[in-house]
């Protein structure tokens, strides 16, 4: 039953897109956890898995060109989608594409959360995609270098076109009926681009939290993080940001010291190796950067190990002896805390261990694909996390040099080439001035990844929602009865904007012009 439990609900949380160094492995098993602990407690959402449940999604395959830009090269591969047709009124009625991201999709994608929330009040059908080499959607060959070159947005957004047209004649689709696409995260950003490449196709779309602009030093992901440690309203102060800066300085305090304290410190912060080498003490730095970063980037989300109201009050002492405590003795017990969570030993990896993991050219079968995911951050867009800043709480390490040099150890791609790559992506889209018509930018200010996405309406046709004190992607999630009201105000403002555009879609209808 756990089994099918976790491949019913699939991914409802996208994971961090950081590069797949220490940090974004620790964030990524974070997001997969909160992720399964949502999918394990589901039952007592309501969710009937018995005889008498409703109709179980359709899983499906469609056949996908592996360049769709070479009229002479016709190879080709299976693409996985679910459906969810129990609330669908028929071949007029519209449809809500969920577009997959750099993981899998399972069939809990067109039943729960976005939009299978919304599908009822409009007889929707839902259908999500897996984004190509990723998940089951894996083209035959594996992910070599030479297939890897098939991987990116655009070629991904090739795939909805295609999926657009194969669909509309499997499920009898009017041609009248309007296209909504849906999406999180590096997927939200999709969602956005596919309604501004493609307006004749996609009617309109909801892109939660949606990093838009591409980056190669990311160093304001960690502004947000220290700004929203010092925020009241999650349980932040300024004496927890000032303590976090506390226990990271007697961490490099410690690692400087060498011997019997950096011994103790591998111990004591669950290191998984030596930390004599300076790559690795930057990869333990990273991943300690990774999990106070990853507390705010899913803050008050159901399944996350530890809120920023816990954090800060193990910092601070709280619930032990003050006067013994100490920001560090704080940090150490949320390492523990964390990692129990998520069942690991240790929290961080040699860097050589890093670079072997993620030169293996084998598919993982669930969860996100480190490999595809590092090698789309070396050609198109960067997200690299860093701590040069002054204002920044934590260790200057893991500094951009070592975290581009990833893209030449394990792809031989300079440094050079993924700056002109993250340039030339936010020249193809736009960046945070995408100037697409008919969406709406969902996004929460706890969230380190709004500062990349549109917060503020750019035109009459262009919306933006900030959530205030919602996280990533927060708004996706399955309704509980402890939502906070600004995540029910930002829930009915969705719906709302559905309506609008659905009303227009209607009229559009009856002129005849859609």
């Amino acid at each position: 039953m756990a089994v099918w439990l976790a491949q019913w609900l699939g991914p409802l949380l996208l994971v961090s897109l950081w590069g797949l160094s220490a940090p974004a492995s620790l964030l990524r098993r974070l997001g997969e956890h909160i992720q399964q602990f949502q999918e394990s407690s589901a039952q007592g959402l309501g969710l009937s898995l018995g005889p008498g449940a409703a109709a179980l999604p359709k899983v499906g395959w469609l056949e996908q060109l592996l360049d769709p830009f070479n009229v002479s090269d016709r190879r080709s591969f299976l693409q996985r989608y679910w459906v969810n047709d129990q609330h669908w009124v028929g071949q007029d009625g519209p449809i809500f594409l969920l577009l997959g991201g750099e993981g899998s999709l399972g069939p809990g994608s067109v039943m729960r959360g976005h939009p299978a929330a919304l599908a009822p009040a409009w007889g929707a059908l839902v259908i999500s995609l897996e984004h190509r080499f990723y998940g089951l959607s894996i083209p035959a060959g594996g992910l070599e270098m030479a297939q890897l070159r098939f991987l990116s947005s655009r070629l991904a957004l090739a795939d909805v076109v295609s999926a657009h047209l194969a669909l509309s004649r499997l499920f009898n689709i009017s041609s009248s009926s309007p296209w909504i696409c849906f999406g999180g995260s590096y997927a939200g950003s999709l969602a956005a681009w596919a309604r501004l490449k493609f307006p004749h196709l996609i009617f309109a779309s909801v892109a939660s939290s949606a990093p838009v602009r591409a980056v190669l030093d990311f160093s304001e992901y960690n502004d947000v993080v220290s700004r929203s440690l010092m925020s009241t309203a999650i349980g932040g102060s300024l004496e927890c940001r000032a303590a976090v800066s506390v226990a990271f300085a007697e961490v490099e305090r410690r690692l400087r010291s060498g011997g019997a304290a950096q011994a103790a410190l591998q111990t004591e912060l669950s290191a998984c190796g030596p930390l004599g080498r300076a790559e690795n003490q930057a990869e333990l730095l990273g991943a300690l950067q990774a999990l106070v970063g990853g507390v705010v980037q899913y803050d008050g989300q159901t399944g996350a190990p530890l809120s920023v109201r816990q954090l800060c009050g193990l910092l601070l002492g709280g619930g032990g002896n003050r006067s013994h405590s100490t920001p560090y003795c704080g940090l150490r017990r949320a390492v523990q805390i964390v990692l129990h969570s998520l069942g690991q030993k240790c929290l961080s990896f040699s860097r050589a261990e890093t670079v072997a993991q993620l030169r293996s050219t084998e598919p993982q079968l669930s969860g996100v694909g480190d490999r595809q995911w590092l090698y789309q951050t070396c050609t198109e867009f960067g997200f690299y996390v860093t701590c040069e800043n002054p204002r920044c709480p934590f260790s200057q390490l893991p500094a951009l040099p070592s975290q581009l040099d990833l893209c030449e150890q394990v792809f031989g791609l300079s440094a050079l080439s993924v700056a002109q790559a993250v340039a030339q992506t936010n020249s193809y889209y736009g960046g945070q001035t995408p100037g697409a018509n008919k969406v709406l930018f969902v996004n929460g200010d706890t969230d380190p990844w709004h500062v990349l996405s549109v917060t503020q309406a750019l035109g009459s046709s262009e919306s933006t929602l900030l959530i205030r004190t919602g996280s990533h992607c927060l708004d996706m999630a399955p309704e509980r009865p402890s939502d906070s009201p600004s995540l029910r105000l930002g829930r009915q403002n969705i719906f709302q904007q559905l309506q609008t555009w659905l009303k227009l879609a209607k009229e559009s209808q009856i002129k005849g012009e859609v």
